[in-house]
């Protein structure tokens, strides 16, 4: 076997244990679950920025993002709910690369996953304890999501992932609302198809168990533009796109449709920049058609404190070491405009 196995990852009892979350902080997470299902159930008719930087690299950074996201949320808190991106994982093409703080708690230091488990838990805590802010990360391991099921207030899928049994799995058992992203060649049936067999129970193993899932009525659609045989970027957030995937969960009667548009990644053609225009087309035909309106609750958006990327030997604070985020100023003057075109 050519695997050297270097130590026993603690489970998830035991990091659960080392670092528990206190009970009044149970009590905000409460409370926070529910207000982010009530807008997934159509049941609150505010607005969802799933929001935050493309990974996140160190500590200090990230929560100084986020403390400055929960003033803003508390002046657009009737019409927008803000959920926090804190992605601990990082799914890399190639497999190559920084592959997030759950590798590698210190990005300029040697794997270490044994830190790793420790460090994204006590940030993910830190976001919850300072400024009362549950938030999302991305399953891109299912075995690893057990480690934060007690902390997350929202679960991404990714392109990449969303064909995979285990995933589909796993999120059938998880009791947050879950975004399916459509696969890179764009094909929404794949989407869809991960999002019925989310929305069933089932009888699979996870974490050493034999387990039996509720089935996650709250799986829903993620668009983030596809990408073709020739590598070039399409776009999936126009009218068309939108009324096309609309007109699909209509005709699959799923509980609960929604769709969230990724304004990155394909869709914005990896030009960050563009993330604010796209936001704004998207909010434009949600007010045209009532359709969308019911259905689009929300945007999907990559933004740091400084603007851009870098090497990870750069060292700049708050500025990404992956994809590349739109900066604070920035960000914060979007939020604002979401908020006045509602």
């Amino acid at each position: 076997m050519g695997m050297n196995f270097k130590r026993r990852i603690p489970t998830s009892e035991e990091i659960m244990q080392e670092i528990p979350v206190p009970k009044d902080l149970k009590t905000i997470k409460e409370k926070r679950d529910k207000e982010i299902k009530d807008i997934f159930e159509s049941k609150d008719d505010r607005f969802v920025l799933i929001i935050g930087p493309c990974s996140a690299d160190k500590e200090d950074s990230v929560c100084d993002y986020i403390g400055r996201l929960a003033k803003v949320q508390d002046k657009v808190k009737d019409k927008i709910l803000i959920i926090p991106r804190i992605y601990t994982n990082k799914p890399r093409t190639t497999g190559v690369g920084y592959k997030g703080m759950f590798h590698q708690p210190d990005p300029t230091k040697t794997p270490d996953l044994f830190e790793g488990i420790k460090a994204i838990r006590k940030m993910h805590l830190k976001a919850l304890s300072e400024y009362h802010m549950s938030a999302a990360d991305e399953m891109l391991y299912p075995e690893n999501y057990i480690y934060l099921s007690d902390i997350l207030g929202y679960i991404a899928i990714g392109a990449r992932s969303v064909e995979n049994q285990g995933h589909r799995l796993a999120v059938s058992g998880v009791d947050v609302p879950t975004g399916m992203k459509n696969p890179t060649s764009g094909d929404i049936k794949v989407m869809f198809n991960s999002i019925v067999a989310a929305q069933q129970s089932h009888n699979f193993t996870y974490n050493g168990w034999e387990v039996e899932s509720t089935g996650n009525k709250l799986t829903h659609a993620i668009l983030r533009g596809a990408v073709d045989s020739s590598g070039r970027n399409i776009p999936n957030y126009h009218f068309e796109d939108l009324i096309r995937v609309a007109a699909e969960y209509e005709k699959l009667e799923l509980c609960n449709p929604a769709i969230i548009v990724d304004v990155n990644h394909a869709n914005s053609m990896k030009r960050y920049y563009e993330q604010p225009r796209i936001a704004k087309e998207v909010l434009h035909s949600r007010r045209y058609e009532p359709l969308l309106k019911k259905m689009i609750k929300g945007l999907m958006i990559e933004s740091y404190l400084e603007e851009g990327n870098q090497s990870i030997n750069e060292n700049i604070y708050g500025k990404s070491i992956t994809d590349a985020c739109i900066g604070w100023d920035t960000t914060e003057k979007l939020i604002y405009d979401i908020a006045d075109h509602l």
